[in-house]
């Protein structure tokens, strides 16, 4: 059967525009679905996939990987573009790639069962990637193709239409999803968003004939792309695609370190205890107010004050995001002095960076499809979504590069590879050689280790680090002491190599014993300290929960402790840039940006395109 190549020639919305509006909502369901709980997966579940205890995934580490497939994801545009645009049409990629989508939620869903569990949910996210990815640019393109002159004035409208079903797909995902984590387990909460990916497809399928289907340029596109004009209108959009990939930088830490951030406030709000990644449902709730609050109440009310042009726009949120994260920097500061702000506070920093949003990211896909050559619109599309990924991309190298090895753990793994193979039968000792690298000398590590997995670890000069553990345990009562107290209850302690033993709080449950260690070397791998935990006054996860029948099935116990703290020993593994400093780091970062991002716009002369 054949298709409709232009737009109908009416002034009302295209027929083809709910079944597009339909399948994003579910769409987006299943991957914000899956996205709100996989720091929360990585950290405290995957380990326990396999039939293995032990230790989970580091913050650092979980937060590096997230940021690593978020960036992915919003790579593969320019893979779906280009097979849209030169290949198959937005369509048939779209149908197509929503299938390889599907495969990847279904890799999820199989961990535990089959095999590896790392390995299904590297195979998972990967296909994801291809599949969320490669139908990005189409999907949004898509919307536009089903305009011509006469209706175009509505594209604004159903744009903002469409951000609506992204978002009302995503709050109801983000409040279920941690949900069925905690009290059905990773199967359940990975395979619900699959099958709502499933209904997606076939809701997209179902308006086959009712959309414009625009024909793929062949390779007139290349034509298009580098003829002058192309090449003009790319010139122009790329630096403004560099400028809204700090905002990304910094917007989807609200999946990671935000998250992270919500587990050390107090969750109990408005008479409910939240979960931590259930604090992201926020974003999409305000999205779906603010659409018509910003549409038509504030862009007016601005536009009588000044020509609100979508550059204006983006310069506006640019400056609200610089305000969120500094709202996020004074939180961390509060955990940072020992207290437990209200969640209450970070849902505020929520509601001014979902403003940024809106001003920022539907104005910006707006404007970049508006920009584009007729035969650019997926490519330039997949450019901007490419923003994204610059943005996620530089989060996760901050992340790795602040990220200090782990010592302990590097020659756990050097010297379990010499081991013969049935080592893991049995609990063992086994002595690390430590910064010399010989075994038997005065800096050896001792790990201890049960399943094959290191249980803990213990460090040279360990007499000398408990004594001061025991001090500001003794001190500590209802709350750790102030960094300056806690340093006077040490006074002049040393290790083995004469460095001073430091005291630093964390947070209000976490507190560290530290020094140099062997290299004399601050904020290196061979740092060596103690992380003192104290002990929650809430009961350990019940039956009830996921982890507590997996702990149960597993013959994990959590022991309880006479003092009322835990101590963890550690050689390297930690963080060059912790707590209200990394947060810090990311508000300069996107006030600098905000600063040069106005000359920019001043002198940025727009060029609309629209299909006929």
């Amino acid at each position: 059967m054949s298709h409709r190549t232009t737009p109908l020639e009416t002034e009302t919305m295209p027929p083809g525009i709910p079944y597009i509006i339909g399948n994003e909502a579910a769409e987006r369901f299943s991957f914000y679905g899956m996205r709100t709980i996989l720091v929360v997966f990585m950290v405290s579940y995957l380990h326990l996939m396999d039939g293995r205890g032990a230790h989970g995934m580091s913050d650092n580490q979980a937060v590096g990987n997230f940021h690593q497939f978020a960036s992915w994801v919003y790579f593969t545009p320019l893979l779906g573009a280009l097979i849209a645009d030169v290949f198959l049409g937005k369509y048939r990629t779209i149908l197509w790639l929503s299938i390889v989508y599907c495969l990847g939620h279904a890799a999820l869903a199989c961990m535990g069962n089959y095999g590896h569990s790392p390995q299904w949910l590297f195979s998972g996210l990967l296909l994801i990637c291809i599949g969320s990815g490669g139908i990005k640019p189409c999907v949004s393109a898509h919307v536009g193709d089903q305009f011509g002159k006469r209706n175009h004035h509505l594209i604004s409208k159903i744009y903002n239409w469409f951000y609506f079903s992204i978002n009302f797909g995503s709050f109801f995902s983000t409040l279920m999803t941690p949900w069925l984590l905690k009290y059905w387990g990773p199967h359940w909460a990975f395979g619900v968003p699959g099958v709502l990916m499933a209904i997606a497809t076939f809701m997209f399928w179902m308006g086959r004939n009712r959309f414009v289907h625009i024909p793929a340029s062949g390779f007139g596109f290349f034509k298009e792309a580098f003829s002058r004009e192309g090449m003009v209108a790319l010139g122009k959009l790329i630096p403004l695609f560099t400028f809204i990939a700090v905002f990304w930088s910094l917007y989807d830490q609200t999946g990671s370190s935000w998250v992270l951030q919500a587990e050390q406030m107090n969750l109990k709000f408005l008479g409910i205890t939240w979960l931590e990644s259930q604090i992201q449902a926020v974003n999409p709730i305000l999205i779906l107010v603010y659409i018509p609050l910003f549409t038509f109440v504030i862009y007016p009310w601005l536009n009588r004050v000044f020509p609100l042009t979508p550059l204006r726009k983006i310069g506006l949120g640019m400056i609200l995001m610089t305000a969120s994260f500094g709202l996020t920097t004074l939180i961390q500061t509060w955990i940072d002095a020992g207290h437990r702000p209200s969640v209450g506070w970070q849902i505020g920093a929520y509601v001014i960076i979902t403003a940024s949003e809106i001003m920022v990211s539907i104005v910006g896909l707006e404007f970049a499809y508006t920009q584009a050559p007729k035969a650019m619109k997926s490519w330039v599309m997949s450019l901007f979504w490419l923003s994204v990924w610059g943005g996620n991309q530089f989060t996760a190298q901050v992340n790795h590069f602040i990220a200090i090895p782990s010592t302990g753990d590097i020659q756990f793994e050097q010297a379990t590879a010499k081991l013969p193979a049935d080592w893991q039968t049995s609990p063992r000792t086994i002595s690390l050689p430590g910064y010399d690298g010989v075994t038997g000398t005065d800096d050896d590590l001792v790990a201890r280790c049960n399943q094959g997995q290191m249980d803990s670890l213990e460090i040279p000069g360990r007499p000398a680090f408990t004594a001061a553990a025991t001090r500001i345990e003794a001190a500590a009562g209802g709350e750790f002491p102030s960094n300056e107290a806690g340093r006077k209850l040490i006074g002049d302690a040393r290790d083995p190599w004469g460095n001073p033993i430091v005291y630093d709080l964390i947070d209000s449950s976490h507190a560290r014993i530290s020094s140099d260690g062997p290299d004399r070397t601050n904020k290196t791998q061979w740092d060596i300290g103690i992380i003192i935990t104290k002990n929650s006054m809430d009961p350990p996860p019940g039956m009830d929960t996921w982890l507590g029948r997996r702990n149960a099935e597993l013959g994990i116990k959590e022991m309880p402790s006479q003092s009322g703290f835990t101590r963890t020993e550690f050689c390297g593994g930690q963080s060059k840039l912790e707590g209200a400093a990394y947060f810090r780091f990311f508000t300069w970062l996107v006030l600098a940006t905000t600063v040069l991002f106005i000359p920019f716009a001043w002198f940025y002369r727009p060029k609309t395109y629209l299909h006929d």
